[in-house]
């Protein structure tokens, strides 16, 4: 874990991935949220109250995400941005799984600013979906850790998993490390 006496400034390569997705944007939106679902945060809080053993966590994770990936946060963000005349559909969403990000958060809490993973599904004018991410080993290749930096790989392949699932093309990115 890094934890300098001074500012630090840590630059690094960032991969941005653009996927285009199968379907109408609602389809699209509909489609990530049913394999990709929300976090059972009353179930996890109740884990929490009551000190429940990892092994119990591990297993609320696993039953929550079919395609290991939950729903932490969600924003419809056209509503607001209409505001200033903007009518882009677009939703974004914070998606991870508590469960792998404690095993790089072991090893250095601030990968905590990288998971959980935002994305976004949003759609051009011509009506173009896509679902845009960072690619996870890009950001957590960063922290200077192999461990940390193998979960980050596990992540993309995991992804791919996802896209894969959605109908959606897989960048050769993600499978590209071991």
């Amino acid at each position: 874990m890094r934890n300098p006496s001074t500012p630090t400034a840590i630059t690094h390569a960032n991969v941005r991935l653009l996927i285009p997705l199968p379907g109408s944007f609602e389809e699209a939106v509909r489609d990530y949220e049913r394999h990709v679902p929300a976090l059972d945060s009353a179930r996890v809080a109740e884990l929490v109250r009551r000190r429940a053993p990892w092994a119990e966590v591990l297993a609320q994770a696993a039953a929550n995400a079919p395609y290991e990936f939950m729903i932490f946060w969600r924003y419809e963000i056209t509503p607001l941005m209409s505001l200033a005349g903007d009518r882009w559909p677009c939703v974004t969403y914070l998606m991870g799984n508590h469960s792998i990000a404690q095993r790089m958060f072991r090893h250095d809490p601030a990968v905590m600013l990288s998971a959980p993973l935002r994305t976004v599904i949003c759609a051009d004018a011509s009506g173009l979906v896509t679902f845009q991410i960072d690619q996870p080993s890009s950001r957590f290749g960063s922290y200077g850790d192999p461990e940390i930096a193998a979960v980050g790989r596990e992540l993309d392949r995991k992804l791919a998993d996802l896209l894969d699932a959605l109908g959606a093309p897989v960048p050769g990115e993600l499978r590209a490390q071991p």
